[in-house]
C-alpha cells in the first residue's frame, strides 16, 4: 500500500482549534515529518490542513515515525 510522507511547513499558531488538533492527531510538529499509510481518513485530515503541510507519496509500508 502506498504511504504518505508528511512534513509540517507552517506553524499552527493562529489556526483554528480543529486544525491544531488535526496536526496533533497526525503526530506533526513544526518542520518535522511523519509517514502514514494512504487511507481516506488520513487524506481527509490532510485536506483540512493542506495549507500547513507538504505531502509526498511514496511506495512501501506506512507507519507512524517521529
Amino acid at each position: 500500500m502506498p504511504s504518505l510522507h508528511i512534513t509540517q511547513v507552517k506553524s499552527g499558531v493562529g489556526a483554528p482549534g480543529t486544525h491544531r488538533r488535526t496536526l496533533v492527531a497526525l503526530g506533526l510538529k513544526h518542520q518535522r515529518s511523519v509517514v502514514h499509510q494512504d487511507t481516506p481518513a488520513i487524506r481527509g485530515m490532510l485536506f483540512q490542513i493542506r495549507h500547513l503541510v507538504r505531502v509526498t507519496e511514496t511506495e512501501g509500508q506506512g507507519e507512524k515515525n517521529g
